[in-house]
């Protein structure tokens, strides 16, 4: 398979601290692979970079084959590019509707788009009116997932999506996130400390340890859990 995404020796940082140290991953088309690792390891930082957030300060960053190192946020959401980070970006005094209107600008997307999460989540045909401040945090983040697949990306960035969510809502995205890939050939990079939800979502995973890719293998081998658990307890 060709590849969606491909990070080569890249490193990058804040100021004189350096976060990311020669990291090297790949996501073929049609991929889900799920990052994992302790907290302050670099997993965010690696998404920001490959976002343009963050500079990187060597290394090569490839989108569908052509180089988007440093390349600025706003032009990879042009070429297909999501990003979901762990912070909630919504605007909580806006409609749940218009919050997903933010995703496109084109009425019959956004009624096709609608439809299609309500498929979903059907609490967002439900509510779409009411401000998205006042509803659950579970719900808030369906709706962020909503917002995020109704732009079609090419290739989504999640990073810790499953945080404070529910066990029945972390296997309902789960099943939308695979349902979305079948449809229509999503690459997901997942960064993510719910082992389960990691393992059970991603094709492969990697582990990131102090900025560096130590281990990463199938997410479905037998030995997958117990050699990501024994990074992550290290």
């Amino acid at each position: 398979m060709s590849a969606a995404l491909t990070i080569d020796s890249v490193s990058s940082g804040y100021g004189g601290a350096v976060i990311l140290r020669e990291a090297s991953l790949a996501v073929a088309e049609g991929e889900i692979v799920s990052l994992v690792g302790k907290n302050g390891m670099g997993k965010s930082t690696l998404l920001k970079t490959i976002m343009g957030f963050v500079r990187p300060r060597a290394g090569r960053i490839t989108l569908f084959g052509a180089d988007i190192t440093g390349v600025a946020p706003h032009l990879l959401a042009g070429r297909g590019v999501s990003y979901t980070p762990q912070e909630l970006p919504l605007f909580a005094d806006l409609t749940v509707e218009e919050n997903l209107r933010i995703a496109v600008d084109d009425r019959a997307r956004i009624r096709r788009g609608v439809e299609h999460m309500s498929s979903y989540f059907p609490f967002i045909a439900q509510r779409l009116k009411q401000r998205a401040g006042t509803l659950s945090g579970g719900e808030q983040k369906m709706l962020l997932v909503s917002r995020t697949l109704m732009s079609e990306p090419r290739l989504l960035l999640i990073d810790e999506i499953s945080e404070g969510l529910q066990p029945s809502m972390i296997e309902r995205l789960r099943d939308v996130l695979l349902a979305e890939r079948a449809r229509a050939g999503l690459s997901l990079l997942l960064v993510e400390q719910h082992v389960s939800f990691a393992l059970a979502l991603a094709d492969r995973y990697a582990v990131l340890k102090l900025g560096e890719i130590v281990d990463s293998g199938p997410a479905k081998a037998p030995e997958a859990r117990a050699n990501v658990i024994a990074h992550l307890s290290v």
